[in-house]
């Protein structure tokens, strides 16, 4: 595992801290995972505090802000959301967008030097992908009933349903290991390519690579959230 600067803090606190053991990256990934927390709280508070109250909260900010950010997250999400879930699609924007932000500020730590992204631990990915597994469960047995939900196991056809229920069970269950591992190999593979050359040449030849490593952030936050509006879409279609 590359360094990483919470390395440091770790080995004062935890006794016989040994960061290239399973168990060194696993509390690398937690403090990482800490930090990511802290900043997207704090950014999400300052983006609450620009909205203000009454008519100033329903006008859309004019200049370039972190308002301005939240704002443009927001409607790229719920056009998003409306397309792939339909109208009542504008009922999860607010935990899309939550998911989509939060994964894009845990990615984007890996850009900083010196530090790699928690999403970038397995451990941390599955933990996202069991989150929205559980989402998309509960948000499709309170749309459609659980009775309802629970049928469509079965397939259309009674006669099918000795053959379709193992199937689906199998294909829901690999859902959030798919999520987690798509999104762990990706970064990790984008960052073990940022390390191999920043340890040939520090200077300037990385930077193409800090560019696309930008751009992989941003769209393994877009495919997780995009992946999960699929889910949940199937999951709340009345159609089952």
């Amino acid at each position: 595992m590359a360094f990483n600067w919470t390395q440091l803090a770790l080995s004062e606190v935890v006794p016989h801290f040994d960061s290239h053991s399973h168990e060194g990256h696993a509390l690398i990934a937690v403090a990482t995972l800490g930090i990511a927390s802290t900043v997207a709280v704090a950014i999400g508070a300052t983006a609450r505090a620009q909205l203000g109250t009454g008519e100033q909260a329903v006008i859309p900010a004019n200049r370039f802000s972190i308002r301005g950010i939240f704002e443009g997250i927001t409607e790229f999400i719920a056009g998003l959301a409306q397309s792939v879930i339909g109208e009542h699609g504008r009922a999860y924007v607010p935990m899309f967008s939550t998911v989509f932000f939060f994964i894009l500020v845990n990615n984007l730590m890996g850009v900083i030097p010196g530090m790699t992204p928690a999403t970038e631990n397995l451990n941390t990915a599955l933990a996202f992908g069991v989150f929205m597994f559980i989402s998309y469960n509960y948000y499709g047995m309170k749309e459609v009933g659980v009775l309802n939900y629970l049928k469509h196991f079965a397939g259309p056809f009674a006669l099918l349903a000795p053959l379709m229920i193992p199937i689906e069970i199998v294909s829901h269950l690999v859902r959030p290991a798919s999520l987690g591992l798509r999104l762990s190999n990706v970064l990790m593979g984008d960052h073990k390519v940022l390390a191999m050359f920043l340890d040939m040449v520090p200077a300037i030849v990385p930077i193409p690579f800090y560019v696309m490593g930008l751009f992989v952030c941003v769209l393994q936050a877009f495919v997780f959230t995009l992946l999960s509006m699929v889910y949940v879409a199937l999951a709340t279609a009345h159609d089952h």
